[in-house]
Formats: structure tokens, sequence, C-alpha cells
């Protein structure tokens, strides 16, 4: 049996009570080492004034200490997720963690801003082994469609889960003491998830010679690090050397991977999965939600800090409410996603995500946090729904030995856009300033971030309708 983008599905199988225990344990561990992927990734965003004034960050430097995980993360995914299908998931996956360990430590006790950064782009490295590998993972030990559905479904409502506890958590200690407590505590759990987390998963690999693509890693890793280091410094202006170098040598590099991956034997993305209508969809549908919902809702807590004045905790319960709403749907999609096709999911989760920034309209001119309260709600359902769409759509719209593959792509074409849109999204609320203002964030420019977000959330759902209509059969006339 096949679907209607041409992917083989999985066949239905008997009960297998030691596979449904094997898988058990595998969810529960890939949850948990997402989950704090996920919790550490959001760790700055309620505390950025705080993380700042203590590493002496001006406002460019504070693009990187939101950016720079995201920078790991985008460069390396891709090259976790071959490494994963070539060398062993579980080994992959069980290294992620070990470097999260130490990276995060480095983190904790960071002397300076530089330091900082460092070591949060070496954070996003781990991330990167740790979310291919992980989705990977699930994706061999659930081979039904509907395992596959309650299982991705899960992992999804984990990204909802750590971007709600991260911010609440870490203004929590910072109020008790400091930033720097929270990333002590997550280095110790990643160190005890790496060592007993990976007992419970079973190895995994392609079958295929395992070779690694030295050339596909250095374009692809070097090429998206000048994009977005270009990206982040053009907040000051296009046209300076700083901005212009970079661009230009990321997309000759970026370039220069595609004919790689055109002419190599073992390619670590292979081009033609782009054949197919799923994985185009959820590649682009990654980037869009990335761009769309990850970069407006990482910046607003530090907008409702400096423009209402509302305290590290309080930012942190906005952001709790938003990633609130996207855990209890991603998480409710367990149930309905295997009734509901995932571009359905893709398409009204980007409306959501454009109607909940259009309620928040106004929030900064009014000096009220109230107003961002419903718009909070409606546009985290919309993330829950985009984010449970895509995990499933990474595993099943490429074959089975490219799951860790298929999640490489997806993640990387996520936090490419969520890296964008982060720039885009900083660049907007500073832009717009009153007369005579010199610095900082407007009124005005923190609705310029709601109405980029809305456009690009509608965009997608145009694409992803789009994408629906060519795709549907033509009836025969008559």
């Amino acid at each position: 049996m096949s679907t209607s983008a041409g992917v083989t599905a999985p066949t239905a199988v008997a009960p297998d009570p030691d596979a449904a225990r094997s898988g058990s344990r595998a969810l529960f561990a890939v949850c948990a080492a997402t989950l704090l992927v996920l919790v550490n990734y959001t760790a700055p965003v309620a505390v950025l004034p705080q993380t700042a004034r203590s590493l002496g960050a001006g406002l460019t430097t504070q693009t990187w200490l939101i950016n720079a995980i995201t920078l790991g993360l985008a460069a390396t995914l891709l090259v976790a997720g071959s490494l994963g299908d070539d060398f062993g998931r579980r080994r992959i996956f069980r290294a992620g963690l070990a470097l999260l360990a130490v990276s995060t430590v480095g983190a904790a006790v960071a002397p300076d801003s530089g330091t900082f950064v460092a070591a949060r782009v070496v954070q996003g490295a781990a991330s990167a082994a740790i979310l291919a590998a992980g989705l990977g993972l699930l994706g061999h030990a659930f081979r039904t469609h509907h395992g596959r559905s309650h299982a991705t479904a899960r992992w999804a409502s984990m990204l909802g889960a750590g971007i709600a506890v991260g911010p609440l958590a870490s203004a929590v200690l910072t109020a008790l003491g400091s930033w720097r407590w929270l990333y002590l505590v997550l280095a110790v759990l990643s160190a005890v998830l790496a060592v007993f987390g990976g007992r419970l998963l079973a190895e995994s690999r392609a079958e295929r010679t395992a070779r690694v693509d030295v050339a596909g890693v250095l374009t692809l890793g070097a090429g998206l690090a000048l994009l977005l280091v270009a990206v982040t410094a053009g907040r000051t202006g296009w046209v300076r050397p700083a901005v212009l170098i970079p661009l230009v040598l990321g997309v000759l590099l970026v370039a220069a991977f595609v004919a790689v991956e055109a002419r190599g034997r073992a390619p670590m993305l292979d081009l033609a999965l782009f054949r197919r209508p799923d994985f185009r969809t959820a590649t682009l549908g990654a980037f869009l939600t990335g761009l769309a919902a990850l970069g407006p809702s990482t910046v607003l807590p530090t907008l409702v800090q400096r423009l209402i004045g509302v305290s590290a905790l309080g930012a942190a319960g906005l952001a709790f409410l938003w990633a609130g709403a996207s855990f209890v749907v991603s998480n409710q999609m367990r149930h309905l996603g295997a009734r509901v096709a995932p571009t359905r999911q893709l398409a009204l989760g980007f409306l959501l995500t454009a109607a909940g920034y259009l309620a928040m309209l106004g929030y900064a001119d009014a000096h009220s946090w109230v107003r961002t309260v419903p718009g909070l709600l409606i546009s985290g359902a919309g993330s829950g729904l985009l984010n449970a769409a895509l995990a499933r759509m990474a595993v099943t719209s490429v074959p089975a030995d490219r799951v860790a593959m298929g999640s490489g792509a997806n993640n990387t074409a996520r936090y490419v856009g969520s890296a964008l849109g982060v720039a885009a999204s900083i660049t907007a609320a500073s832009s717009l300033l009153p007369a005579g203002q010199t610095g900082g964030f407007s009124a005005h420019g923190a609705d310029a971030v709601l109405l980029l977000g809305a456009v690009v959330a509608l965009l997608g759902t145009a694409a992803t309708v789009g994408r629906r209509r060519v795709a549907a059969p033509v009836p025969a006339a008559g």
C-alpha cells in the first residue's frame, strides 16, 4: 500500500509485547532528551536583560546570546542526521547528550559574552545530534501508521513543554540567585541521561557502508554559519563589508554544497528526496515555522520587559502561556493526528499563528500585557499543530533508512528559519524609533514584529493549501 505522496506506508503487523516495551522505552528516552534540549534552547529568553548585564553584552551581542545556539543547530543538524543513519542513531544520540552536558557547564561559568556565545554554539551542535538522531530512533522503533502518529505527536509536545519550562525555570532561578543556576542543573540532567538513557534504546542504522560526506559537512556547515553571521550583523546595515563578505561567501558555499550532494555517491542530503511532494512541503513548512512562529515568540518576552516593564518572571509566564498551548495541542494530536492529514494541520497551524499575532497588535502602545494573552493562546495552539504535523512528516516523507536524514533536513530548515526570524524580529523591534531615540525598542517596532510574523504565517497557509490543490487528482470529464 502507498500514500498519495508516493511514500510506502508501514505494513500492518501483529502486536508484539517486546516491541511495544522497546518502543515505550525509546519514546521516554527521546522525549526526555528533547525536553532538555528545548529547556536549554529557551533558557535566555526571559532573562536576556539580566544575562546581558552580567556578561557586558550590547544590543547586537544580545542577538547572539539568543541566536548562537540556533547557529550550532542549523549548521550541524543535517550532519548529525547523516552520521546517525550511517554510524548508529543511538551512538550519535548519546554523544550529543554528553557534549550537551559539557558545553552547558561552559555556559554556566562563562566570564564574558564571547565565551557564553561559543558555549551556546557547541550546545547547538549537541542539540542537533539529539534531535536528529532522536527522531530517527522513533522512526525506527515505531513502524505502523498509528504508532508513528502517536510517537511523533508526543515528541512534538516536548518542543512546546520545553519552551514553556525553559523561560519559567530560568526566571525563577534568576530571582532566587543567578541565571547561571539553570545551566548547572541542565548539565547534570544531560549527563545522567547520557549514561542511563542510552540503555533504554536499541541501536539502529542504515543497511549500507558507512562513510562521512566530508565535503558536504564542510560546505554546508561553513555556508550556513556565514549566512547566519551576515543576517545577524545586518541589523545595523546591509552594505557594510562585515555583512556583505560573509553573505556572499555563505551563498557560494551553500551552492557548492548542492553541487557536492548532486554528484556524491553517499550524500549527506539525498537531493532526490525533493522529488517527493511531502518532503518538499515538510521542508518549506519547517522553514516558515521557524521564521513565523519561533522568531517573534522568542523576542516577545524581552519586548514586554523593555516596553511594558514586566518582570522576568512575568515575561516567562507569558511565554509559558504560548508554549503551554502548543504542548496541549501537540499532545492531543496523538489521538487525532492519524485521522487528520498533516498538510491540513500545517495550513490551520499557520492560520492560527497569524490570527494570534494580529490579536496582539497594539499591546505595547497600550502598555498592557493582558492584551497579549488571547493572541498567545491562539498562536501557541497554531504552533502545536505545526510541530505535530512537521514531526510526523519528517519521518513519513522519507524511506525507512533515511529517517534521521529526514529529521535533520526538517529541523535544519526550522532552525535556519528561526535564526532569520529572531534577527528580523530584533531589527523590526529596534526600528521606527521616536525622534531622538538612538537605541532600544519601540512600540511601533513591536507591532512590526507581529505584522511580519503574521504575513509569513499567511504565506505558509497559502503555500500549503496551494500544494494540496496542485496535488489533488483531477476528476474525469463527464
